[in-house]
């Protein structure tokens, strides 16, 4: 019997999937069949999950979403023809979900298992990292700048300036933090790269500490990511047991180590400094800039901090050149962006995509619309903080300059769809009460003003009389503008973002004439 391929992904065994794997294989023994099985990764198909995958002669053929009761019937199918069975799917490269997309940082989803090191290496693994030992860490800093790549945690600063800021820093000791903190609603690419392709991430860690002169480096995972600690832990063993890590990297004759710490579930420390402070020891608040991390970052030294998905873009930029990454993209927003579709969809899931293809073809062409069947009624874009878009601007592309002149952001690449039924006014205050609670105190704006904006809608949607409800408008408005510009980092920065883009295009959600919201 062909290999059969199975995720281990956390989302893909939410859903059944090692309950099926535990079907396969009783099910094989009691009627005598060779079974080979391997759990893999899972190529973010999330609607057609757990996905089961065989091999054939033209590729792979998939079957799916399976439960522990459809194994017989699929094993039978598999003796005769499979393509008859009623989970069949065909090749699975050949979905258009999937043959559409252009897959970079997710190149092995769903074809690799996570901890074969063979696997990695079979399908370009430590390629990045080779080339940047050969090439020295000048020109592997010139690679970076030279790919346009940008901080994919949502600032989109430009990385090649921080490796050079870092570089060039003189220090006994310089550090490399992950912000694997992935805190925002909707997003689980992080998460999907730390279980299904954790060497990429390790490959980028220590290329970047080779070329900023780091000798250690931190992944700082949230706490509700149990599955993506432990398959990181046994990465690293593996990771330096071959040489990978340790006091000779590749051959380079530097030396390089990382180590895995578990966040406590605060969302302000996905914050830079605040993850800072955390990784410290200490209570994650919000440093004041400058100095920023470039220079006086971990226990006050010069540490290059970057999410998971800008780390993980490292290695194809130093194997396969600069221009061929800014070959993908527009503007300034160059390469792929992993986006996530959650919320009310049909065919929720990743998309790996470069940077330019419109939100409408995200939501509905590949979204499938919304899983309710009613009229969308919005996406929020970028978190819980990111604004909440209209159809209306749906053909916006996704782009970083793009969106910001539509006064919302891309963030982590996170799309949250909802239909006509959703409240924008409960939404808004939830956005308020949120940064109330997740707020780190430190600064005024944030820490009242989302307080007394949670108050000021809920006294606007209250009022039966018209001139108080306009009077809470405009304190709403001003109050917003004063977080936005006055607080010390983002969370209290963008928490207007949802507030404002549901008072401007859903007014009769706050009992509002659009006269009266636009005012």
């Amino acid at each position: 019997m062909p290999t059969l391929y199975l995720p281990c992904d956390s989302l893909a065994r939410a859903v059944g999937a090692d309950e099926v794997s535990t079907a396969l294989i009783t099910q094989a023994q009691e009627c005598n069949l060779p079974l080979a099985l391997q759990r893999t990764s899972s190529r973010g198909l999330y609607w057609l999950e757990p996905l089961l995958e065989m091999d054939t002669p033209q590729g792979r053929i998939g079957f799916g979403p399976l439960t522990a009761d459809d194994v017989p019937s699929v094993l039978d199918s598999l003796k005769d023809e499979p393509s008859k069975h009623p989970l069949a799917l065909g090749l699975v490269e050949e979905l258009p979900y999937l043959k559409t997309q252009q897959r970079l940082l997710f190149a092995r989803a769903g074809i690799t298992q996570p901890l074969s090191l063979e696997d990695y290496r079979a399908h370009g693994g430590f390629e990045g990292l080779n080339r940047a030992v050969a090439i020295g860490g000048e020109q592997t800093a010139t690679a970076v700048f030279d790919s346009g790549l940008r901080g994919r945690g949502g600032a989109a600063f430009p990385a090649g300036i921080k490796w050079r800021t870092v570089r060039a820093t003189e220090a006994a000791q310089k550090y490399i933090v992950c912000n694997a903190d992935e805190g925002d609603s909707g997003t689980f690419a992080d998460r999907m790269l730390m279980e299904g392709d954790p060497f990429l991430l390790i490959e980028g860690m220590a290329i970047a500490g080779l070329c900023v002169g780091a000798t250690y480096g931190y992944i700082y995972v949230r706490s509700e990511y149990p599955d993506a600690v432990a398959t990181l832990r046994n990465a690293l063993q593996i990771a330096r047991e071959n040489g990978y890590l340790g006091a000779n990297v590749g051959g380079s004759g530097q030396a390089f180590d990382m180590e895995v710490r578990v966040g406590a579930g605060a969302y302000i420390c996905g914050e830079e400094t605040a993850l800072l402070d955390s990784l410290e020891g200490k209570r994650g608040v919000v440093r004041a800039k400058p100095p920023i991390p470039a220079l006086k970052g971990l226990f006050g030294q010069p540490t290059l901090v970057h999410n998971v998905l800008t780390l993980a873009s490292v290695p194809l930029i130093l194997a396969k050149g600069a221009q061929f990454y800014r070959d993908y993209g527009m503007g300034r927003s160059l390469g792929t962006m992993p986006f996530q579709l959650a919320g009310n969809i049909r065919h929720g899931g990743l998309v790996e995509r470069a940077f330019g293809l419109t939100l409408r073809e995200l939501v509905e062409d590949y979204g499938g619309g919304t899983a309710s069947g009613r009229p969308l009624k919005a996406a929020q874009v970028g978190g819980p903080l990111g604004a909440w878009v209209p159809p209306s601007q749906f053909d916006t592309p996704l782009d970083y300059e793009a969106f910001a002149a539509i006064g919302a952001m891309l963030g982590h690449g996170g799309v949250v769809v909802a239909d006509d039924t959703l409240d924008m006014a409960q939404m808004a205050r939830f956005a308020m009460e949120f940064c109330a609670e997740e707020s780190c105190g430190k600064c005024t704006p944030c820490r009242i003003g989302s307080t007394r904006g949670v108050e000021v809608i809920d006294r606007m949607l209250a009022a039966s009389d018209q001139s108080v409800r306009d009077e809470q408008v405009i304190i709403l408005k001003d109050l917003c503008d004063t977080m936005q510009y006055g607080s010390l980092c983002a969370l209290g920065g963008m928490a207007p973002f949802p507030v404002v883009s549901a008072l401007k295009y859903f007014p009769a959600d706050f009992g509002l004439q659009p006269s009266e919201a636009e005012q």
